[in-house]
């Protein structure tokens, strides 16, 4: 069987993006559309920050700085759930993702994959089931 990767990567329901070493993404998927508000017209040529919230920009920039220059990243197997910003202002995501580093022939980091998951109502649902639980625990010890 022949597997079409555009048809793969096109039809996936997880976003998936691809950013060079220097953080410019240059695949965005129709899943990211869906997911961040931005078509992949816009996405394109720009870096994360379009999504990164800014209070964590300076930590994401230093990380993927040493994952380009270590080529050793902890978030391959590892899901990190992290905001996200949506193209729409003031709207927030929580996202779930994973992480692939791509080599060049030399072996050299060349780009990172990202597999992206909106996490967002999950996210409420644990946040309002744990205040439930603080809110029935407090009538329990009263």
């Amino acid at each position: 069987m022949d597997i079409d990767l555009k048809q793969l990567v096109a039809g996936a329901g997880d976003g998936i993006m691809v950013c060079n070493a220097a953080g410019a993404i240059v695949l965005w998927n129709a899943a990211c559309e869906r997911i961040f508000g931005f078509t992949a017209e816009e996405a394109l040529g720009q870096n994360l920050d379009i999504i990164i919230p800014e209070r964590q920009r300076g930590r994401h920039w230093e990380g993927y700085a040493h994952t380009m220059a270590t080529a050793v990243t902890k978030y391959g197997a590892d899901l990190l759930r992290v905001p996200a910003l949506h193209k729409e202002p003031g709207k927030t995501l929580s996202i779930a993702f994973t992480v692939s580093l791509l080599q060049d022939g030399d072996g050299k980091v060349s780009g990172i994959v990202a597999i992206v998951r909106d996490e967002t109502a999950r996210f409420a649902e644990m946040r309002e089931l744990r205040k439930r639980l603080t809110e029935l625990e407090a009538k329990v010890a009263s």
